[in-house]
């Protein structure tokens, strides 16, 4: 009975994560096998969550704003760095921005323009690799993932107790207004 063990039904188990990304943009590629190496050669959590952060999908990898980043990087050191593994944008409600050193995989052109403008940098990760190998002295953000108007759909619109948004082609007083909206049509939710 030595060599029997537990029947563990663990043989057609599929890793549901992702261990590269979908894309095929090489310069994409090209840091994710670069992150791959420092998580797999240095002791830091820092590029194992940057990796894994990179085979992300898009929805997965919100953006975030100049203004976020703002706020998250007050009272910080003026050597550490915003790392955004996403895109950063702009955001026009904020007048003057603070400089900051900043890096993403992608910024919208007014957004490099505007930090760089301020005093700023904004870095690309095979620069950030260079300067913090291990990610010392590095402050990792992301953006908001329910930001995005399609949340605001889900669950079920129309339900007692429920603010989910309903798919209605306009709204107007001819639509969606009548039956389970209000008492003298059937109910009101």
């Amino acid at each position: 009975l030595g060599g029997m063990g537990i029947d563990l039904k663990y043989k057609h188990k599929k890793n549901k994560n992702r261990w590269e990304p979908r894309t095929q943009d090489v310069y994409h590629r090209m840091l994710v096998k670069l992150y791959r190496f420092l998580a797999r050669r240095t002791d830091s959590d820092f590029n194992k969550t940057v990796l894994k952060r990179m085979c992300m999908s898009n929805t997965n990898r919100p953006p975030i704003s100049v203004s976020q980043l703002a706020v998250q990087m007050n009272n910080k050191n003026s050597e550490q760095i915003a790392v955004v593994v996403g895109s950063v944008l702009n955001d026009p409600r904020m007048l003057d921005l603070p400089a900051m050193k900043v890096c993403a995989l992608h910024f919208s052109d007014v957004a490099r323009a505007r930090i760089v403008k301020a005093g700023g940098e904004a870095i690309t990760f095979d620069e950030l690799a260079r300067r913090r190998p291990t990610g010392k002295n590095t402050v990792l953000l992301r953006g908001k993932k329910n930001a995005r108007e399609v949340v605001k759909h889900f669950g079920a619109a129309g339900v007692p107790g429920s603010h989910s948004k309903p798919y209605v082609r306009s709204k107007g007083r001819k639509f969606e207004k009548a039956r389970g909206r209000r008492e003298s049509r059937g109910f009101k939710v």
